[in-house]
């Protein structure tokens, strides 16, 4: 038997999948009733995306009630690949229940509930398992799955300090005591810490065996440092820090922190005597700054730690008005400065402690301006850099005036190209040491056409960094920066080229693709068919379905291995991934671009619906990275990242719960799915909503609601398009009301379709005899009345030509022409996806829905006229773009940065070709595709 089945085990694992399906049928002949071949069929079928018959075998394995392993493992595929977790937990109960002296499908069952998070029942099984098998461990797996579910939100605060007390008598009844290894110490702390009970905690840190496990694991030594805290015993820490870092010579920035809060600990503390605690403070303040300045003599340049545990000395001194010498801050700074100037890390250091006034300021300024321009050495470069930073940095409002600023940005191109002969015959992995100046160099462009409105000055910045890319082909900064520029110049495809030059990989999809995706439906082609940024939201989206695979395994290994102080960072890392706020804003553009290129049908409104409201009951973490990009802006105006986002905002969950509301109820009129029909043919388990009280209000109140720190992450362009998409639903939605057949004629539709499709009926339906025939049978109601449509909606279209021409007039930045345009063509597609149920003649006249279909009929006139404008007007600027005369205009606004060899007329002719080309094909290609929006919807 084995030998018949390895070919299939081979077929699966090589991914021969149909291979591997005419291997089961050829066996399922002989042995019809053999459910690990059935299974092995269903995993075969599930990889070929043939869900509807992969059912039925995995409902007949499930029925057969399966205990062997090779059945039970191939169905945990199975169910995991339809999203069926609960039915995966059932399958391991029960053959559990039905062998309760097997240790291994015991373990089997409690992964199955760990894998869903589902920690009572894994609670009570490691419990079992202790109680019959008399293993450590699965005392401390019960420990562990006791924490889990009191830290859930879900958890009522008097069950929570249930659970750790039922937490805390297991782990004292353990004959194994906890210190035996770190993870299980690490647990009995966070136990006696939630539990208040400090001087249990304080009594097993201070055992021989406590303290040696601290010292070994940073997990349990950094739940001591928080119990000390607790406890109020600052003062102690300190002290004991000060030991480690002047005889262990520990250079933990911890250990400084420690020293610098118990030097403050009478301030700090609610209940001190204000003026008492003033007076003690100071007198710490003394010793700490004679045995920080011992740490700094003894350090010397190997070491910065000790300087910086100075600066932050003096720093929360002049916060609790402690300090004694006005001087002493710049002091620091100097000394700082002269020893660590000439590393690239010395401007990050030095940003919290710079924020100066009055002489200070002036003589802070005064030592930067003395760095020369000159270095004879890469070290002399980096403290040039530093201090340009610096500068920049603080530079006030009088300051910043276009003359003044545009010298500095020519200063900054001419030092960078001078500093970059210290990269002769780098390897092409290595970064420039001067790239920094090229990349103030771009920031100080920038803020010129923040201040000046004049679009020249973005040519520069583009023209600077695009050099910059090709001295250092490895720096995400500079490509970073350039792709923040060009999509402020409407040159996307560029963007989308320096993005993917990045190499994104795994996790910082999640993290850094808002860069290229946010708002990507304005830059999108999807209308002309070319997919290029709806491959890429697939792409990037890869990560999440990767995280649902793979994470939940991860988590499985380390209650295997024992690794308890892994397990809250893997959940809280697959949470942050399942609800994260860049997955699902990337899945409404990608949902945005896949109506305007496929044809609007029941399967793509049906399946986005489902799919939309699942998202629309998730609570989000935003996990966008926004700090990677560097900021060298003076902090009298606003950063670099603020300056350079589309339309000043940032789409965040707002943005995004306008469009949700927008297409769900869209969707939801154009779909004959309701909660009924939605849970009979929903095939997996249904995510976890969130537990967000407005989640308990009926979806149409949440449908309807306005908040507008919501509406503030809009254009307002955006919220036009809301106001028309609002009032269109709700002018239609009694037709749809009237006109939607009842759920029993839906299912009964759907039940044949399957037949169909696989031979056997759909599993769980029992429907009427004439299921079928009720969608079409008269109504005992009248259909309600038709009236006007409303005046937003009849006149959008016309306000957004008007609103289009006034932006091309006033000579605009590309992309917001763009975005207008776009959201044209969007109201036109949304206006298909509602009126899609009046299609059909029939429907039309049973219903007497004459009036209203003329009335679609008047609208979609007036936007194919609109939409045909815009695309004049694209077509004409289109034209300009991409000349000769387009191209001597970039290079002539970049006469300031064309400096020498290099960075020359030629190279900056290039960078012209390439913009204007790119701005070209943008412009045509939404044109093309608003032609094909006209044809397709108008």
């Amino acid at each position: 038997m084995d030998r018949q089945i390895r070919p299939i085990y081979e077929a699966l694992d090589t991914g021969s999948n149909k291979s591997a399906i005419l291997a089961c049928n050829k066996l399922l002949k002989k042995q019809p009733k053999n459910t690990l071949i059935k299974a092995l069929k269903a995993l075969a079928l599930v990889r070929s995306q043939k869900v509807e018959e992969s059912l039925i075998l995995c409902d007949e394995v499930l029925a057969s009630k399966p205990i062997d392993d090779s059945t039970l493992s191939a169905m945990m595929h199975v169910l995991r690949g339809l999203g069926r977790h609960t039915d995966m937990v059932v399958m391991y109960e029960d053959a559990y229940k039905s062998n309760p002296t097997n240790e291994e499908l015991g373990s089997q069952t409690f992964f199955a509930n760990v894998r869903i998070g589902n920690w009572k029942a894994a609670q009570q099984i490691a419990t079992k398992m202790h109680k019959q098998f008399q293993e450590d461990h699965y005392l401390y797996w019960s420990v562990m799955s006791a924490i889990l579910q009191a830290n859930e939100s879900t958890t009522p605060a008097a069950l929570r300090t249930v659970l750790f007390k039922l937490a805390h008598r297991l782990v004292t009844s353990s004959p194994t005591p906890s210190y035996y290894t770190a993870d299980r110490f690490y647990l009995h702390l966070v136990v006696l810490q939630e539990l208040q009970l400090y001087d249990e905690a304080h009594q097993l840190l201070e055992s021989e065996p406590g303290k040696a496990v601290c010292a070994g694991s940073l997990a349990c030594d950094e739940v001591r440092r928080e119990i000390w805290k607790l406890k109020g015993l600052l003062k102690e820490e300190g002290a004991r820090a000060q030991e480690r870092i002047a005889e262990a010579k520990d250079r933990n920035w911890l250990e400084f922190l420690a020293v610098l809060d118990a030097t403050f600990s009478d301030v700090t503390s609610p209940s001190s005597d204000t003026e008492a605690a003033k007076a003690s403070s100071a007198e710490h303040i003394t010793k700490t700054r004679e045995f920080l300045g011992k740490v700094v003599d003894q350090d010397g340049l190997k070491d910065r730690s000790g300087h910086l545990a100075r600066l932050e000395l003096e720093k929360r001194a002049r916060q609790h008005g402690l300090a004694t010498d006005p001087a002493a801050m710049t002091g620091l700074l100097e000394s700082y400065f002269w020893q660590f100037g000439d590393k690239l890390c010395c401007y990050e250091d030095l940003l919290p402690y710079v924020q100066l006034d009055g002489d200070d300021f002036a003589k802070w300024t005064s030592l930067l301006e003395e760095q020369a321009s000159s270095f004879p050495s890469v070290y002399h470069l980096f403290r040039y850099l530093n201090a340009q930073k610096l500068l920049r940095y603080n530079l006030t409002e009088a300051e910043l005036t276009p003359e003044r600023e545009l010298a500095r940005a020519v200063q900054y191109v001419r030092s960078y190209l001078e500093g970059l002969r210290f990269g002769e015959g780098f390897a092409v992995h290595e970064l420039q040491p001067a790239d920094d100046l090229a990349i103030l160099a771009g920031q100080a462009f920038v803020n010129l056409w923040k201040m000046t409105g004049k679009e020249a000055y973005l040519y520069n910045a583009a023209a600077v960094l695009e050099y910059a890319s090709t001295r250092s082909k490895r720096s995400y900064q500079i490509r970073l920066h350039l792709v923040r520029i060009y999509r402020l110049l409407g040159a996307p495809s560029l963007a989308l080229e320096h993005y993917r030059t990045i190499n994104v990989k795994q996790v910082q999809h999640d993290t850094l693709s808002h860069f290229i995706l946010s708002r990507a439906s304005t830059f999108s082609l999807s209308s002309t068919g070319d997919l290029t940024y709806s491959s890429e939201c697939l792409e990037s989206s890869q990560v999440y379905l990767t995280n649902s695979q793979e994470t939940a395994e991860f988590i499985v290994r380390a209650f295997s291995s024992e690794k308890y102080t892994q397990i809250p960072d893997f959940i809280a890392f697959e949470d942050r991934l399942d609800n994260s706020l860049q997955r699902d804003l990337i899945k409404m553009e990608h949902v945005r671009m896949r109506a305007a290129h496929e044809p609007i049908n029941n399967d793509l409104i049906d399946m986005e619906l489902i799919e939309l409201k699942f998202i629309f009951d998730r609570f989000h973490h935003d996990n966008r990275d926004f700090d990677i990009l560097a900021n060298y802006q003076p902090r009298s105006t606003r950063s670099f990242n603020e300056q350079t986002l589309l339309f000043e905002k940032s789409p965040g969950q707002g943005w995004l719960w306008m469009f949700l509301k927008i297409y769900i109820r869209a969707f939801q009129l154009a779909s004959d799915l309701d909660d009924t029909v939605e849970d009979k043919l929903l095939i997996g388990d249904r995510p976890k909503p969130s537990s967000d009280p407005e989640n308990k209000l009926p979806l149409k109140e949440r449908l309807a609601k306005r908040k507008q720190e919501e509406l503030d992450e809009l254009t307002s362009d955006e919220l036009s398009l809301l106001d028309y998409a609002t009032a269109l639903s709700d002018w239609l939605s009694p037709y749809h009301d009237y006109t939607r057949p009842p759920p029993s004629a839906v299912l009964a539709e759907a039940a044949k379709q399957t037949e169909l499709k696989t031979g056997h009926p759909l599993k769980g339906l029992e429907l009427p005899p004439d299921a079928l025939t009720n969608g079409h049978s008269k109504k005992e109601e009248d259909p309600p009345a038709v009236t006007e449509p409303p005046e937003v909606v009849t006149k959008y279209f016309e306000a957004t030509l008007k609103r289009f021409n006034e932006v091309v007039e006033g000579k605009r930045l590309l992309h917001e022409i763009l975005h207008i345009a776009a959201l044209a063509q969007e109201a036109m597609i949304l206006l298909t996806v509602e009126t899609i149920r009046f299609k059909p003649a029939p429907i039309v006249k049973i219903n007497k829905f004459g009036a209203l279909v003329q009335s679609f009929k008047d609208i979609r006139v007036k936007g194919a006229a609109v939409l045909n404008e815009i695309l004049s007007t694209l077509t004409k600027i289109a034209e300009l773009e991409g000349t000769a005369e387009g191209r001597k205009a970039f290079v002539d606004a970049c006469q300031p940065v064309v400096d020498g060899p290099g960075l020359d007329h030629d190279f900056v002719l290039g960078i012209a070709r390439k913009v204007t080309d790119a701005r070209k094909q943008i412009l045509e290609g939404v044109g093309k595709g608003v032609a094909r929006i006209c044809k397709n919807h108008a």
